[in-house]
């Protein structure tokens, strides 16, 4: 510990802070633009200066380390007087654009030139002009406007990895740049517009909509991914019009991925909003909601109970999970599955099916193996968490899978999942170097689990992480990464079938009486039995509503509040910012209303009476927090072996992965960009 004297307050300060630091510790207020706390220190633009005694100059705080003994001061005329000056120079060719520009509400040079700048201006010669620069379909640039900060250089190449952003030329003819005229390729890339402390980059989507006072602002979670960050939802009417990261160190610290920002214009097309049932010519017509619950009553009461089941899409919530769940549990059916992609792990033991590590905890780690996944293509923040801990702690990275851009240095061991075996058992001279590690954890992709030898890689990965100390009495490195924001939630609440019953590759290749698809549209129908009645409770006519003969159209993840389960096993729940479109209803209220009309009261009327239901059947439902595995099996089960040579990874396009994305046309633009540039580099 340190003492230092901050405007004449003395305080004790940690080893290694700089004195803007230690400013703010002792209640000093420090104006900056190029500093952030989350990236690498620039000392640009001098915002920051304040006097230290016995120094012969002003020092920028943001750069400066902290010392014992020094005298601060942050409030003094000469301190004043300075910033003034850097405001002059930094107003001097910034162009008068307040009125039209995007960033007008929210713009740090706004705040800082009304608080620390001259209510005049001396500069009477022309202002320099740059040419705006083409990004890609998410940022709008208008660079006339930048200060040159490099927040967003420094972003791009510390945080996102993909170093496609610098500075060109010098003095007054320095520009940000990609270089070239390209879109820049960084699931990340949105974070860069939250970063700019001008309006130099705003969202292209969001330009010209609306103004931040204008806004209602709802505080909810992102289910595009099993992440679960945590956002802000800004609407204006009943309208999605933008959507903004929320801080949590824990999950996605404030940054969230391209997709979870930039998506919510899915929200606005392709929506069902209707009730509609299939006509004698299979052509599906308008309903109202009686109708079709008339219909529903009839079939259900005349099927076989044993052949009607329901499979849960990768959207759906834990309320409507439970729901379904005693609704075809009082009708007589076993039948349902939230494993829509045909994953084989079951609920016996949690900790082989959460993110055991927990997001926050990867820093913590000095190894880490990838098997089979793509962390920055099925979970974009998660996969900054590792590049992070490769920067700060040195942590190593290997991978058993397919070959890919990761954004870090790691060491790719090959393709065929025999290389665990011999890992597992002792025979690959990869064993020796595993036996340095002190916190080394695994992560089991879930295209692996969707395997028919999952069971094999399941054994092996148990095997190799209790013989190498990846899980111990005080450290837990086995994980599973969820892409499904409803997987975890599912399984917690028990939505699988027992022996008794049939899961989702079951329930498609059988003579099915009744199906409900509740927003499952990552299936194949083809092989579906024509008799089969599909029931479709979803909020987008995607692949499966096609197939439907009676649509009930459900509530999208910022029309309810609901409650979600992410890949660590931390339940939280989304907030309703606007109301469902037209005729609309949250989906377990649907389920509801349909056990009632067919004679099945399952005594809810209210939503906390639902998750009051839910502590019951799980206690990790009680609060809104994450709960760890309480133990890890350690017996290994038979001896597997692989059926098939090589792992593939499951999403090829991140920009399209849900029913929201793919109806989202700023996704398809994204999509269309990044083809276009892979075109011309082949």
């Amino acid at each position: 510990m340190a003492s230092v004297t901050v405007n004449g307050k003395k305080i004790e300060i940690q080893p290694g802070m700089t004195v803007l630091q230690a400013c703010e510790q002792a209640g000093a207020e420090i104006p900056r633009f190029c500093y952030h706390e989350r990236l690498a220190i620039a000392g640009n633009c001098r915002m920051c200066i304040v006097q230290v005694e016995k120094m012969p100059k002003p020092v920028a705080s943001c750069a400066q380390p902290a010392a014992e003994g020094m005298v601060i001061h942050t409030d003094t005329p000469a301190v004043k007087k300075m910033r003034e000056g850097v405001m002059e120079f930094l107003l001097m060719n910034h162009p008068l654009d307040c009125p039209i520009c995007d960033q007008g509400g929210e713009c740090d040079l706004q705040d800082q030139a009304m608080t620390y700048g001259l209510a005049t201006s001396r500069y009477k010669e022309e202002k320099r002009a740059v040419k705006d620069k083409y990004m890609g379909p998410l940022i709008n640039t208008f660079m006339t406007r930048c200060i040159h900060c490099t927040r967003c250089v420094r972003f791009i190449e510390d945080v996102a990895g993909t170093d496609e952003l610098g500075a060109v030329n010098r003095g007054e003819d320095m520009e940000i740049s990609t270089y070239i005229e390209k879109s820049i390729t960084s699931e990340l890339s949105g974070n860069i517009i939250d970063l700019c402390p001008v309006g130099a980059l705003t969202s292209k989507p969001y330009a010209f909509k609306a103004r931040s006072w204008e806004l209602a602002k709802t505080e909810s979670i992102d289910v595009l991914d099993a992440v679960g960050s945590n956002i802000r939802v800004d609407t204006r009417g009943n309208e999605v019009m933008r959507i903004l990261p929320r801080l949590n160190e824990e999950i996605n610290e404030e940054w969230i991925s391209d997709k979870t920002r930039f998506a919510y214009d899915g929200l606005k097309y392709q929506r069902l909003d209707v009730p509609m049932v299939c006509d004698e010519q299979g052509k599906l017509k308008e309903s109202s909601w009686e109708d079709a619950y008339k219909l529903l009553a009839e079939k259900i009461k005349a099927a076989d109970s044993t052949k009607i089941g329901a499979i849960a899409g990768d959207l759906t919530d834990v309320e409507t999970m439970l729901v379904m769940k005693q609704y075809l549990q009082k009708i007589g059916s076993k039948n349902y599955d939230c494993r829509q992609d045909g994953s084989q792990l079951d609920n016996a033991e949690r900790a082989l099916y959460i993110f055991n590590t927990t997001i926050s905890g990867i820093e913590q780690a000095d190894f880490t193996l990838l098997i089979g996944c793509n962390p920055r293509h099925e979970a974009a923040i998660l996969n900054t968490r590792i590049r992070k801990a490769q920067l700060q702690s040195k942590m190593k990275v290997a991978l058993i899978g397919e070959k890919i851009d990761l954004n870090y240095d790691y060491k790719h061991l090959g393709e065929n999942p025999w290389l665990l075996k011999q890992i597992a058992e002792g025979l690959n001279p990869y064993c020796e170097t595993l036996k340095q590690y002190k916190k080394p954890m695994l992560i089991i992709g879930s295209g692996v689990t969707a395997r028919d030898d999952c069971e094999a890689t399941i054994y092996y990965a148990k095997k190799l992480a209790l013989k190498f100390g990846f899980v111990t009495e005080t450290w837990n490195g086995f994980n599973i990464l969820q892409r499904s924001a409803s997987r975890v939630g599912g399984l917690d609440i028990g939505f699988i079938p027992d022996q008794d019953g049939l899961n989702t590759s079951s329930m498609l290749a059988a003579d099915m009486k009744i199906l409900f698809l509740m927003g499952a549209d990552e299936i194949d129908l083809s092989n579906l039995s024509p008799n089969t009645f599909v029931v479709y409770i979803g909020h987008h006519g995607d692949k499966s509503a096609y197939r439907a003969n009676v649509i009930l159209p459900a509530a999208a993840y910022t029309e309810k509040s609901a409650t979600y389960v992410n890949l660590e096993g931390r339940v939280q729940q989304t907030e309703r910012a606007v109301f469902p479109p037209n005729e609309a209803r949250e989906d377990w209220k649907i389920i509801c209303e349909l056990a009632q009309a067919t004679g099945n009261n399952l005594g809810y009327s209210s939503h906390a009476e639902v998750r009051k239901q839910m502590a019951k059947v799980n206690s990790v439902f009680a609060k809104m927090d994450v709960t760890r595995a309480e133990t890890f099996p350690k017996e290994l089960g038979k001896m597997k072996d692989f059926t098939s040579d090589f792992y593939h990874n499951p999403i090829q396009n991140f920009y399209m992965t849900d029913s929201i994305s793919r109806s989202s046309r700023t996704m398809a633009e994204c999509s269309k960009s990044i083809a276009d540039q892979r075109k011309q580099a082949a």
